[in-house]
């Protein structure tokens, strides 16, 4: 199975209103956006989909971010399209690179 790497943006009011993502982004100076960055095995309008519904999977367990879902607004397919599918494995690293790359960047980001 292939896995893809996504960015969603988030509304700016998850700096103001969440401690935890305002603690996670010291560097944040208000220029630019707040970002959430995830990884997939589905397309990525498939999954913005399902942490805007609050998705869980059969046995209950929620699989959706609580702050996509309050404050996501739309995809970021600029900040990603560049990054080919890869196994899981490779995703969960990527997710990590990425998110940090966007905040030494100065970026907003939230990620798992």
């Amino acid at each position: 199975m292939k896995y893809v790497v996504y960015v969603i943006e988030l509304s700016r009011k998850v700096f103001t209103e969440n401690a935890k993502f305002r603690a996670a982004n010291p560097q944040f100076n208000g220029v630019l956006q707040c970002l959430y960055v995830g990884m997939t095995s589905k397309t990525p309008a498939e999954r913005f989909a399902q942490h805007k519904t609050g998705y869980r999977n059969k046995k209950g367990h929620k699989l959706s971010s609580n702050i996509v879902q309050k404050y996501g607004l739309y995809l970021r397919p600029s900040l990603y399209n560049h990054i080919d599918p890869m196994t899981r494995t490779e995703a969960l690293k990527m997710e990590e690179k990425l998110a940090l790359e966007l905040r030494r960047k100065r970026y907003a980001v939230w990620f798992n």
